[in-house]
């Protein structure tokens, strides 16, 4: 498996599983800073820059679409990353908010969204750390 592969399963795993298990803990507060943010554009803006940056990275730096499931996890995670920062960067506030609060449900389902995360964080962690570099 590629050291890339390898590296970044375990970079996004971990960020996902600490991230997921504090906002459960926290959900009020995590609920509150993403209806603050999406109430403010600027701020709004340069998250979706920082997204951008980090989908650009990951398709830049790991684009392989054969291989093992876990090399095309990542690479479909790199290419969801950037398209939500694109996402994030050109769509109107006023849609991204009603996108996330109306249409996806956030604070009602926000415990399934937080599951989806961890369990997904979870298996990258343990794939990254299982697996053995080529």
């Amino acid at each position: 498996m590629p050291l890339r592969t390898l590296f970044l399963s375990k970079l996004i795993g971990l960020y996902w599983t600490i991230y997921a298990l504090a906002a459960m803990i926290h959900k009020q507060a995590t609920v509150d800073a993403v209806t603050t943010v999406l109430n403010d554009s600027a701020l709004w803006f340069i998250i979706g820059i920082m997204c951008l940056l980090a989908g650009l990275a990951m398709v830049l730096g790991h684009n392989l679409w054969s291989g093992r499931p876990l090399t095309v996890v990542v690479t479909l995670i790199g290419w969801l990353t950037l398209s939500k920062g694109l996402l994030l960067v050109f769509m109107p506030m006023h849609s991204l908010a009603d996108l996330y609060l109306r249409v996806l449900n956030y604070e009602r389902l926000f415990y399934m969204y937080a599951g989806v995360l961890l369990l997904l964080g979870l298996w990258l962690a343990f794939a990254g750390f299982r697996s053995r570099s080529e």
